[in-house]
C-alpha cells in the first residue's frame, strides 16, 4: 500500500462484470477514493438472465457481498462525462467530481429495424426487460408457440431453457446455428435442440413481427404468441453524448491501454470498449480481464508509470442447454474454435462452474485481495493483421 497526502478520485460508471471488478482492483492503493455508479442497487448476472426468465435460477447478487471495503455505491445513471470540469453529471442532477473515470457501461440489446420488433418482441439483455419477458411468459399456456430470433449463444441458451421447461419453441437463425462453435459443436447443439422439440430455421430471417406471428423473409408466416429477440447488441450512448469518439456501434474508441483517444483521464472496460477500433468479442469472459486492465491503466497513470497494452488470450466458450446439458467449446488464443468440445452433463457442470467462478473467484477475490486476478495472455499483439480475437460479433 502507498501513503500520499493527495487523494485520487476515480468514478467507475457501470456495475457489471467489468466495472465491479475494476472498482475492487483500484483498492491496491490506499489513496484512491472509488465511487461505483450503477442504475440498480444489485449486481446483475447477465449470463443467467435466460435462467431468470425460465424460472430455473436467479440473476441478481447483493453488492454488499461483492464490493470491497471503501468502494462507494451510488445508485444512479450517468448522463454525461464533463471532461472540462472533470465531473460526471448524473440523471438525478447530482455531480461527481473525478480525477479518472472508468467507462464500463456494458452493452444492451440491439435495436431491431424489423417492422413490429420494437413494439411486439421482447429481449432479455437487461434485468428490466427480462422481468417483462418472464411476466409475459407466465401469462401464456405451456403449449403457446414461442419464437426466439437469433441463433447465437444467447438465442440457443434461451431456446434450450424454455424447451426443457416444456415450451413449444422455434429458433430462427439469420445465419448458421451457433456460428462461434466448431462444426462438431454446432451439430451437437442441433441434435440436442431437435430431441427437445425445438424447430430450428437455419439461414432464415424475420421481416416483420406481429402480436401473434412472425413473418419470414421468404413470405412464410408462423404463429408466435411470444417473440424473443436475441439478435444483435447495442451499447449505451453516454460516450457520444459526452463528446467522445466512438465506433459505429457506439463503443468508446481507445488505444491499446483502453484509454480514450480524446481524454486520457477516461479509460474503458468491457463491452463498451473498442481498443484501436477493433473490439474484443462481447462476453463475460472478456469483461473481467478488461475491467482489471482498465484499473491497472488508471493506477499506472496515478503512479506516473506507462500503462501496459491489453493482452488477452481466449480459450473458448461455454453454452448451457437447459439444466442438464451443455457444451464447453475449446478455441485457439485468437478466439477461433477448434474441433474439440465437451458436451452433455459434464458440459453443463463446466458451464455452471464457470458462472460461479466469475462472481466468486474473480470479483469477490478482488474485493478481498485487490490485484490478485490474472488472466490468459499470449493472444494477438497490437497491430497484428486480421486478428480473429478483435472481430466485432453479435449474439
Amino acid at each position: 500500500m502507498t501513503e500520499h497526502n493527495t487523494r485520487h478520485k476515480v468514478v467507475v460508471i457501470g456495475g457489471g462484470y467489468a466495472g465491479t471488478l475494476a472498482a475492487n482492483r483500484l483498492r491496491q492503493r490506499d489513496d484512491v477514493d472509488v465511487t461505483l455508479v450503477n442504475p440498480r442497487p444489485e449486481f446483475v448476472e447477465r449470463i443467467r438472465l435466460h435462467q431468470f426468465v425460465a424460472r430455473t435460477g436467479e440473476a441478481t447478487v447483493d453488492y454488499g457481498t461483492l464490493l470491497g471495503e471503501g468502494v462507494r455505491l451510488v445508485v444512479d445513471s450517468a448522463a454525461r462525462i464533463d471532461g472540462a470540469a472533470r465531473a460526471v453529471r448524473l440523471a438525478s442532477g447530482r455531480t461527481l467530481d473525478y480525477d479518472h473515470v472508468i467507462y464500463a457501461v456494458g452493452s444492451t440489446g440491439g435495436t431491431p429495424s424489423v417492422p413490429g420488433a420494437a413494439e411486439f418482441a421482447f429481449d432479455l439483455a437487461e434485468l428490466e426487460s427480462a422481468r417483462r419477458l418472464r411476466a409475459r411468459l407466465e401469462e401464456l399456456p405451456l403449449d403457446a408457440p414461442v419464437t426466439v430470433v437469433g441463433g447465437g449463444l444467447t438465442g440457443v441458451e434461451t431456446a434450450a431453457e424454455l424447451a426443457e421447461r416444456g415450451r413449444r419453441v422455434t429458433l430462427v437463425c439469420g445465419r448458421s446455428l451457433a456460428p462461434y462453435l466448431s462444426a462438431g459443436g454446432r451439430r451437437y447443439v442441433a441434435r440436442w435442440l431437435s430431441r427437445h422439440g425445438v424447430a430450428v430455421l437455419g439461414n432464415a430471417a424475420v421481416s416483420e413481427v406481429r402480436p401473434d406471428a412472425v413473418v419470414l423473409a421468404d413470405g412464410g408466416v408462423r404463429a408466435s404468441a411470444l417473440t424473443i429477440w436475441t439478435a444483435g447488441f447495442g451499447v449505451p450512448g453516454l460516450a457520444a453524448a459526452s463528446g467522445l469518439r466512438t465506433d459505429a456501434l457506439g463503443r468508446l474508441l481507445t488505444d491499446e491501454t483502453l484509454t480514450s483517444l480524446d481524454d486520457d483521464r477516461v479509460v474503458a472496460a468491457g463491452d463498451a470498449a473498442a481498443p484501436s477500433g477493433r473490439p474484443l468479442r462481447m462476453s463475460g469472459y472478456a469483461a473481467g480481464p478488461l475491467g482489471a486492465q482498465a484499473a491497472d491503466t488508471v493506477l499506472s497513470r496515478i503512479g506516473g508509470t506507462e500503462p501496459a497494452p491489453i493482452e488477452l488470450a481466449f480459450t473458448g466458450a461455454c453454452v448451457s442447454l437447459g439444466r442438464r446439458a451443455g457444451i464447453r467449446q475449446l478455441a485457439r488464443k485468437d478466439d477461433t474454435a477448434v474441433n474439440v468440445y465437451v458436451g452433455g452433463r459434464l458440459g453443463a457442470v463446466i458451464k455452471e462452474l464457470t458462472c460461479r467462478f466469475v462472481v466468486a473467484k474473480r470479483i469477490r477475490r478482488e474485493a478481498r485481495e485487490p490485484g490478485s486476478m490474472g488472466w490468459p495472455k499470449g493472444g494477438p499483439r497490437p497491430g497484428e493483421p486480421a486478428a480473429a480475437a478483435r472481430v466485432v460479433t453479435s449474439p
